[in-house]
């Protein structure tokens, strides 16, 4: 008897805890599509949403067209980011803690903030 009562506070416990990380994992933010550069190699900019500033690069220039960004990420999903998305589009989406993405991407190079984030697109 005693061991069910420990069982269901620990499952209590543990539940509350899950509901917990996946409630603040889901916070949204409003994105732009900055750079739309080659074989996926893209650039976010956070728009609105209180984002942690440790993820995202402050001031970034690419060093292709000299051009300066601030608040941005390099897109580290690759496999699930619409297409139908264009440079300056703007959408709204959440950060994707699922794992590792496996897709075929071509690997031509165009520069890219250091800080990579894999998101979810919500809405365009």
């Amino acid at each position: 008897m005693k061991l069910l009562l420990l069982l269901s506070v620990l499952l209590s416990i543990t539940s509350k805890e899950g509901c917990h990380k996946s409630k603040s994992s889901n916070t949204s933010f409003k994105g732009r599509l900055e750079v739309k550069g080659m074989c996926m190699n893209y650039t976010i900019k956070v728009l609105e949403g209180n984002i942690d500033t440790s993820l995202v690069e402050g001031k970034w220039t690419d060093e292709t067209t000299g051009k300066s960004y601030s608040d941005v990420f390099a897109l580290g999903s690759r496999c699930t980011f619409p297409s139908s998305i264009e440079q300056g589009d703007e959408f709204t989406f959440i950060i994707d803690t699922a794992q590792v993405q496996n897709c075929a991407v071509c690997l031509a190079y165009y520069p890219t903030p250091a800080k990579h984030l894999s998101i979810k697109v919500l809405d365009k």
